[in-house]
């Protein structure tokens, strides 16, 4: 065997011992819409970490998945084709990899979750090298929508204290992170609420943790439970950023609840968050804007030193005639959902 061939085998054994791969992968986010516009985002990477399978609680091997998740390669300036219910729509990929679609799917289109297809295409032949699913979902208009953070709002993070925030990181995994308790059964009662279809409310995870933690945190919802939805997260971060997870812009998260908003002008929002870092300022602000809009304000009670700054933006929100939730145990946001009727009592 050539000398550069014995390499190259050698290469790829070592990156499937590593659960790593430098084939081309297309990764689909769940996307959303209505029956005008409809939303789509995803990355191309050149070189990514294989999706994890198993879950154990060795601590060297979770502080090692963590680290692969940020080992990417994007792939910038890659031919892209979607293909969704017979349309097929041409893009690209940006800079970092990042795409995003956008196309108007029809009226006929029907709520609920619709499959779609991206793929990247050789730059020379135009021939198919690597294709990723995702599913879109296109929810009733007089639904009610949910918007909710995930670190410290329902998955327990720490984020407020950096080295306790590391520790669970790197120790622990999508199976053996916890969420706060009763935090799922809110959850899947305000999925209900107020609805008159089959079709649950739509969840927006909007977060300021970046896309290398994207196949986690939908690994750690499926495993608990929480209702499905549209995860929209921070630009992605290299290896030697991997002890700034959790740290993207917050202005950025406004931006994308402004246009979650924007595309839904017929429903009213109900936000969950929690006083670690920018949630009170963001969704005062939000309610600053869209007022008419806001059904509920619930925020978690989770770092002291910020409740005084915290009671600001509650009483604002308040004042602005928007019942808002500052509360510490979820039987306590349960028990409000109740006494205002967004939940049943029974």
């Amino acid at each position: 065997m050539p000398v550069k061939g014995f390499f190259q085998k050698l290469y790829k054994k070592l990156l499937w011992r590593l659960r790593l791969t430098n084939h081309p992968v297309v990764q689909v986010y769940n996307g959303y819409g209505n029956k005008r516009h409809v939303f789509i985002y995803g990355h191309v990477f050149k070189f990514s970490p294989v999706p994890r399978k198993k879950f154990r609680r060795f601590y060297v091997t979770n502080a090692f998945a963590l680290i692969r998740s940020f080992m990417v390669k994007p792939w910038s300036n890659v031919k892209l084709k979607l293909v969704w219910d017979g349309q097929v729509i041409e893009g690209s990929s940006g800079q970092d990899g990042f795409f995003k679609f956008e196309w108007a799917p029809g009226l006929e289109v029907k709520e609920g979750w619709h499959p779609v297809q991206v793929q990247a295409l050789h730059p020379e032949t135009g021939q198919i090298i690597s294709a990723g699913e995702g599913l879109v979902f296109i929810p009733h208009e007089h639904q009610y929508a949910i918007i909710s953070d995930i670190d410290d709002t329902f998955l327990i993070s720490h984020s407020a204290k950096l080295r306790k925030r590391l520790y669970v990181l790197l120790t622990k995994n999508a199976h053996s992170r916890k969420p706060f308790e009763g935090v799922v059964k809110h959850y899947q009662l305000l999925a209900g609420a107020g609805s008159l279809h089959d079709l649950p409310n739509p969840f927006f995870y909007v977060s300021s943790s970046e896309w290398n933690l994207y196949d986690f945190i939908v690994e750690f919802s499926i495993r608990n439970e929480l209702p499905k939805g549209i995860y929209l997260l921070s630009q992605l971060k290299k290896l030697h950023q991997v002890l700034n997870t959790g740290q993207g812009k917050h202005s950025a998260k406004f931006m994308k609840i402004v246009r979650i908003m924007e595309a839904f002008p017929d429903q009213k929002f109900i936000l969950s968050g929690d006083d670690s870092q920018e949630d009170p300022n963001i969704y005062s602000s939000i309610v600053k804007h869209f007022p008419e809009r806001i059904q509920v304000v619930y925020l978690r009670r989770i770092h002291g030193p910020n409740e005084e700054k915290t009671m600001e933006s509650v009483n604002f929100i308040r004042k602005m005639n928007v019942p808002c939730c500052y509360f510490t145990h979820s039987s306590e946001a349960i028990a409000h959902s109740k006494e205002t009727g967004l939940i049943s009592s029974l």
